[in-house]
Order: C-alpha cells, then structure tokens, then sequence
C-alpha cells in the first residue's frame, strides 16, 4: 500500500507538472503576445513622434527662415548705420576741432581789440582831459578879458 501511495503520488505530481508546465506555456505565450502588442504600439507611438518631430522642423525651419534672413539684411544695415556713425563722429571730431581754433583765434582777436579799444579810450581821454584844460584856459582868459573890457567901459 505504501508503494501504491508513492506511485500513485508520482503520477499525481507528473499531472501535477505537466499541468503546471501547460499552464506557465499558456501564461508565457499570453504574456509574449501582450508584450509583442505593447512593443507594435511603441512602435507606432515611435514612428508617430518621428512624423510630429519632422513636421514641427519643417515648420519651425519655414518660420525661422525669414526671421534669419531679416537678421542678415538687418546686420547689414547695422554695419552701414555703424560706418555712417563713424563718418559722423570723425566729422564731429574734425568739426570741434575747428570750432576750438575759431574760438581760440576769435578770443585772441578779441583781446587783442580789447587791447586797443582800451589804448583808443586812454588816448581819447587824455586828448580830451588835455582840450578840457586848454579850454578852461582859455575860458579863464576870455573871463579875465570881458572882466577888463567891461572895468574900462564903466570907467
């Protein structure tokens, strides 16, 4: 009977493994079938990104086209606009620099006819303060003069 039992037990866990066996190969193929389905839609989801990605460069490629050209015409016009200023600040330079010999020379000239104004007025008041004397000089006389003219007529 034992023996019965240990046979009997064999054949239940030969069942038992064989069972076991089937079932891990039906799980293992479902499993396998869920992953291959899984990877079909990465692949997908993978080829739909690729598409969007090559969209959006395109698009963004034809947008940014005119953008990057307008920066070169504007690079241009900025580097035109930079010589025209250099142009300028050179004729600015050149141009301060004859304003500074105008007024150094109108100041010269200016001192210089200052000078000689002030040499004319000396000269002119001396003139004049000599006149003035020579003039109350000569009014004294007359004064002295009528003074006897008018005693010799009285008298």
């Amino acid at each position: 009977m034992v023996v019965r039992k240990a046979s009997g037990s064999r054949e239940d866990l030969k069942k038992f493994k064989e069972e076991i066996v089937h079932q891990f190969h039906v799980i293992s193929e479902d499993v396998i079938s869920q992953v291959k389905q899984v990877a079909e839609g990465v692949e997908n989801v993978d080829e739909k990104l690729d598409r969007k990605f090559d969209e959006l460069k395109a698009e963004i490629d034809n947008k940014t086209q005119p953008i990057a050209q307008a920066v070169i015409v504007l690079n241009g016009k900025v580097a035109v606009l930079d010589n025209k200023v250099n142009t300028l600040d050179s004729k600015v330079n050149v141009l301060d620099s004859k304003i500074d010999k105008i007024h150094l020379e109108l100041k010269a000239e200016i001192h210089e006819t200052r000078q000689e104004i002030l040499a004319a007025v000396k000269f002119s008041y001396a003139e004049l303060d000599k006149r003035i004397t020579t003039l109350e000089k000569e009014f004294l006389e007359l004064k002295h003069r009528v003074e006897r003219i008018e005693l010799r007529s009285i008298s």
